[in-house]
């Protein structure tokens, strides 16, 4: 219907949206089941029971999540080489042992 949020909320502005037959400019509008939403001439209506959510769907999001977790967590720990950050100057500056005169 849109192509993500802030287009949806533009329609919902524009009033190009109906929820059960009736035009609504609410943008959080809880949308239950049953209901009728009606955009652009494209109506789509609602069906969801949620106390028959698939165990099997939860364990796949749930397992996806802690792999992308894995997956950052392993990107930031880079390993560097040693070669590398001695060829590097730092940005530091090192202190100057005192010179007597």
């Amino acid at each position: 219907m849109v192509g993500g949020g802030g287009e949806a909320k533009a329609e919902i502005t524009e009033g190009n949206v109906k929820v059960n037959n009736e035009v609504t400019v609410q943008k959080r509008k809880k949308i239950r089941h049953g209901d009728i939403v009606e955009l652009n001439a494209r109506v789509i209506k609602i069906a969801l029971n949620p106390d028959q959510k698939s165990a099997e769907f939860i364990n796949t999001v749930i397992s996806a999540n802690k792999n992308a977790k894995k997956k950052k967590k392993a990107k930031s720990k880079a390993p560097v080489n040693s070669s590398e950050s001695a060829k590097k100057p730092s940005g530091e500056r090192t202190k100057r042992k005192p010179t007597s005169v």
